[in-house]
């Protein structure tokens, strides 16, 4: 993105003081602070997640029973099935923690390969128009590797063997939907959720207050923006 172009867009956005001060800032700074502080929030969101309870310990991204199991979970306990229950939802936080880290090197190069005009998107855009952008450039790539890690670990608990064989009668009559017709699917896109929802939490921090970046960049490009 040019210098000029970039000062241009910063004074419809916030006013003359602020685009004043991006304008003191580098072509080459302006463009490295940007895709630092994605580098730091998306890796620091992978950091967060890809560790024992990343899932498991964290209520805001804890991954429960589909749905479907959901509804009669009070039941299984009932009838002695609480330990099932109980394996299959550590189990399903556990694989999510593991196939996090699968992600790092897609989040990189999502930023590495950022054109003008994501750019542009990303400083006119909302709270988390960064978020965004991952989730456009990597969910499907992320799925494909996160899901063998997943089926992995799900396989070897009876309970989701049996809810395979189940759910899958009931997404081919329309019953239950595609995306939890199996523990491994569903796993998949509940941990890209919790990783897109860390990364948009650390991209709003960055923007709410960019001198707590652990970056000087990114101190100077998004501390100009406020």
């Amino acid at each position: 993105m040019s210098r000029k172009l970039l000062t241009c867009l910063l004074f419809l956005l916030i006013g003359n003081s602020a685009a004043a001060g991006i304008a003191d800032i580098s072509n080459s700074d302006a463009a490295g602070g940007l895709k630092a502080a994605l580098n730091d929030g998306s890796l620091a969101a992978v950091a967060k997640l890809g560790v024992e309870n990343g899932f498991f310990g964290d209520p805001k991204v804890k991954i429960p029973l589909p749905p479907s199991l959901k509804r009669v979970e009070g039941a299984m306990r009932a009838l002695g099935m609480r330990r099932q229950a109980d394996e299959l939802v550590l189990t399903m936080n556990r694989a999510a923690e593991a196939a996090v880290p699968e992600a790092k090197e897609l989040l990189v190069d999502a930023v590495k390969k950022m054109s003008v005009k994501d750019a542009k998107a990303i400083l006119t855009g909302g709270d988390t128009a960064a978020t965004e952008y991952f989730k456009r450039t990597t969910r499907a790539d992320l799925t494909r590797r996160f899901l063998p890690i997943v089926k992995k670990a799900t396989d070897r608990v009876g309970l989701a063997q049996q809810y395979n064989s189940i759910a899958a009668q009931g997404a081919a009559i329309g019953l239950v939907k595609d995306d939890q017709a199996t523990i491994e699917g569903y796993v998949t896109q509940k941990a890209l959720d919790g990783l897109y929802f860390m990364i948009a939490e650390q991209e709003k921090a960055f923007r709410k207050n960019p001198l707590g970046a652990s970056s000087d960049i990114v101190k100077r490009v998004f501390g100009a923006l406020r």
